[in-house]
């Protein structure tokens, strides 16, 4: 090392490595919004279908916890929608944070405001700007108890596939209890990773929603130490062996399909009964488990949930019979494995195939021949990524995602005012295009104090 050069004093050394950390966090902006419209264009075109969600493959193949990754889909849906919001993410300009809070509020005609509030504040700014004006927007829609106390109705019907159809009107203070206990029983499906849900994230939440109603209506008839609650289904013993045509319904509801029937048995109570050509019973057996007590046991200490690759379901599983006892297979470890509500629904429904390996292993073959497996992650190395934003043509320092924030007051109120304002002006332009903006954003930041050290 020549001599003659000085060492970097401490300041330097800070100054220098704090300007490669705010440097790296706009490529990491710019990288993350990518990585958020990769997943957008992913998810509407169904490229997850071997998982319950574009959610749950990310949670496989990215090693994402499942929360963080239905937000992740929700916010790149969201994107879509917010040209200015996209376009200052894309440049690396704001985090994924802040972008997070924004779409959960934004719309065209205050996207401008929020990104402002973005880049010159920080990501406690824009959260708690995005709760006040969300509260304030809130407040706007008025009530009418009496009026929904009047209308309350409550009808249910069986479609023509022999779906349960509910429609249904109820007070708010009614609706709020029935919510609440919806988004309760959602939330620890959430919690166990076992909602179905379907290739459109907005009906995705509606397929977990259904499945919450599900939980609250079993918790209801089985009640504490209950038995659970009991759906009786009638089935040919020759439909349920040969697939063939013959009785296969709910007591008292539509006609199932044989091999829906097959999947309930695979893992319910069966009952022997014997009728005459009048349908007529002659003798009833007792009720038997199709899996015994003993061998559920040892199936759950060997399986410790859903063995269907990625899956993370440990709760509200059900034991498959590889080969069904109907078909002859014996309830026994080695034909038998666990599989979550949604995942055994398409290894019958969806014709799926599985085999268990010699190993241990479990092999699921789709109809496409496809075989479903979990490859491990590989690394990566971050040098990359600035070369691959630097060939895009992004031009990010250390200044582009650096908040401009530089400790001044940030007033909600003036802020909120003006969101409220420009949200009622966009109303009121339903019939025609929405004119230029004219009113300049009012700054929400104190500029100086005063000599008592008031913030002006």
């Amino acid at each position: 090392m020549d001599g003659n050069i000085a060492p970097l004093s401490s300041y330097e050394v800070n100054r220098a490595l704090e300007a490669q950390i705010t440097e790296l966090a706009g490529h990491l902006n710019a990288a993350t919004y990518r990585f958020l419209s990769l997943i957008a264009e992913y998810d509407r075109g169904g490229g997850w279908s071997g998982s319950q969600s574009c959610a749950h493959w990310l949670n496989w193949k990215c090693g994402i916890n499942l929360g963080a990754a239905r937000e992740q889909v929700r916010t790149a849906h969201a994107l879509e929608q917010l040209p200015l919001i996209s376009a200052a993410m894309a440049r690396g300009e704001i985090s994924y944070s802040k972008v997070r809070a924004i779409t959960r509020a934004a719309c065209t005609a205050t996207e401008e405001y929020f990104l402002m509030i973005a880049r010159h504040g920080t990501a406690q700014h824009t959260e708690k700007l995005v709760k006040y004006y969300r509260r304030e927007t809130e407040r706007e829609e008025l009530s009418r108890e009496q009026q929904q106390h009047a209308n309350r109705a409550l009808t249910y019907w069986y479609d023509y596939d022999g779906s349960l159809v509910v429609k249904g009107r109820l007070p708010a203070s009614v609706g709020a209890m029935l919510v609440k206990a919806i988004e309760t029983a959602q939330e620890q499906l959430d919690r166990e990773h076992v909602s179905a849900e379907t290739p459109d994230h907005r009906s995705t939440f509606a397929a977990r929603r259904a499945d919450a109603v599900a939980i609250v209506a079993q918790s209801f008839l089985s009640g504490e130490g209950g038995a659970g609650a009991e759906i009786v289904v009638h089935v040919d013993e020759r439909t349920l062996r040969e697939r063939s045509s013959g009785r296969c319904s709910l007591e008292e509801g539509p006609a199932l399909a044989a091999e829906t029937a097959r999947r309930l048995a695979c893992d319910g109570s069966v009952i022997v009964l014997i009728e005459d050509e009048h349908q007529q019973p002659l003798s009833v057996g007792r009720k038997t488990r199709a899996i015994p007590p003993a061998i559920k046991r040892a199936l759950k200490a060997r399986d410790a949930g859903c063995r269907f690759p990625g899956c993370p379901n440990k709760r509200y599983v059900d034991g498959h019979h590889i080969r069904h006892w109907a078909d002859g297979g014996e309830t026994k470890l080695s034909n038998l494995v666990t599989l979550c509500r949604f995942h055994h629904r398409r290894v019958h429904e969806g014709s799926v195939q599985v085999v268990l390996l010699d190993d241990g292993a479990v092999r699921f073959t789709q109809p496409n021949g496809e075989c479903l497996e979990a490859p491990a992650p590989s690394p990566s190395d971050w040098t990359r990524l600035v070369a691959q934003n630097e060939e895009l043509g992004l031009m990010i320092d250390s200044h582009t995602a650096a908040t401009r924030w530089t400790g001044e007051r940030m007033d909600y109120s003036t802020a909120i005012k003006w969101l409220l304002g420009r949200r009622r002006h966009v109303s009121a332009e339903t019939s025609r295009a929405l004119p230029p903006s004219r009113d300049c954003p009012p700054r929400v930041y104190a500029a100086k104090c005063d000599d008592e050290g008031a913030w002006q």
